[in-house]
């Protein structure tokens, strides 16, 4: 049904439509009992007697319920009206990163999304949801730059074996929309496989793909090729593009868009984390609305000077213990060819220039902490060193 300014759905006043698409109809409303405008979604009465739609968007409403973080959209109220079912969500301004999007988006910025975007699906896996259908038209950029994962009308709670396969999820997807789905599932989805938290990661990776690279990972001329493409091939590699785009972030996409789960990020905590590595530490932490962290970096760093203290301590003692040594000219040395170096300045030479400390991050893409010797390139990590961030040299 179509509502017009003025009407009423349950308590609440209908002001203006918002927009429509395959699982309803949106409309701003308002809510007299505490005074504020909120959005309503709709799903239209005929659609209501299928039981399977109507199985989906009520899902949507219990699992986005279920959540309470900045980077999710809120839901308030669920209910019936006329036969036909609506749910009740906070009004946010702005547009989705597919309409936002023209080509390619700052490295800096795409970070910040895909850190944001992690934290929120982080919030929703651990309470045992997977979003199933992440993707530039369900992630909202508020005119504030605020991100905001919306349409939980795909989710799975992955507690519930009834749920419906994702290839019945695409024969369902509304005629035109199939490309864009079918674009951003994981091989198991694709397959008809058991899919779980992780196939959320593969999909943050194409979004994040195509971010930096303003193409399509997967884009084939049919959805039949686009599924085949995913299943059996790689996207176009980002280090053959014109783009600065920093090896280390190269690595992290590479892992995200693995064809096996068990290779990907075993989390999204952990794939947020080594994106929040490559983030400038002298930027401003609200730029695109991401979560505050937690007041730890004064201790994290004081934890690892302290590690580098203890790890280097022998050596300034036998230092002290030696004669002074010659003026020696002055020396280059690389940090290491496997090791991307976290920032300016995270690196320290011992007293007696034979050992190099340095903070970067591995093949793994996970920043830690490295002791190589100064007449070696073999760099060996400091184990537990990945809790740390980077911290300025202590000498």
């Amino acid at each position: 049904m179509t509502l017009t300014a003025g009407a009423r759905l349950g308590p609440y006043e209908i002001l203006s439509a918002i927009g429509a698409g395959g699982m309803g109809e949106v409309y701003r409303a308002r809510d007299p009992q505490l005074r504020r405008d909120v959005a309503i979604k709709v799903l239209p009465v005929a659609f209501s007697t299928d039981a399977d739609r109507l199985h989906r968007f009520e899902q949507e409403a219990r699992a986005a319920a279920a959540l309470n973080h900045p980077n999710i959209l809120a839901v308030f109220d669920i209910g019936r009206d006329a036969g036909a079912p609506f749910i009740v969500s906070e009004l946010i301004e702005g547009t989705t990163l597919r309409d936002r999007q023209a080509g390619p988006v700052p490295v800096r910025k795409a970070v910040a999304y895909a850190v944001a975007i992690a934290r929120g699906l982080a919030a929703a896996h651990e309470k045992g949801i997977t979003h199933r259908d992440l993707k530039p038209e369900n992630i909202f950029i508020t005119t504030d730059d605020h991100v905001k994962i919306l349409d939980f009308g795909l989710a799975k709670l992955t507690s519930d074996p009834s749920a419906a396969s994702a290839l019945q999820t695409v024969a369902q997807t509304e005629p035109g929309a199939i490309l864009g789905t079918v674009g951003y599932m994981s091989p198991e989805q694709v397959r008809g496989l058991a899919v779980d938290h992780r196939a959320d990661l593969f999909a943050l990776g194409v979004v994040l793909y195509e971010l930096v690279s303003g193409q399509r990972a997967f884009r084939r001329d049919s959805a039949a090729e686009t599924m085949a493409a995913i299943v059996n091939e790689h996207p176009p590699d980002l280090r053959a593009t014109e783009r600065q785009i920093p090896p280390a972030l190269t690595r992290i996409i590479e892992r995200c868009l693995e064809k096996s789960p068990t290779a990907r990020f075993q989390t999204a905590s952990d794939l947020a984390f080594a994106l929040d590595a490559l983030s400038d530490p002298s930027g401003p932490a609200s730029a695109v609305g991401v979560a505050a962290q937690p007041p730890r970096r004064g201790w994290i760093a004081w934890g690892a000077v302290a590690l580098l203290l203890v790890t280097l301590a022998p050596l300034a003692y036998q230092r002290v213990r030696e004669p002074p040594a010659a003026a020696a000219p002055p020396m280059r040395f690389q940090i290491a060819p496997t090791v991307d170096l976290a920032g300016p300045g995270n690196f320290s030479v011992s007293p007696d220039g034979r050992s190099l400390a340095f903070f970067g991050a591995g093949a793994d893409a996970i920043p830690r902490l490295w002791i190589r010797a100064m007449d070696s390139l073999e760099a060996r990590s400091v184990p537990g060193s990945e809790a740390f961030g980077p911290v300025p040299p202590p000498f």
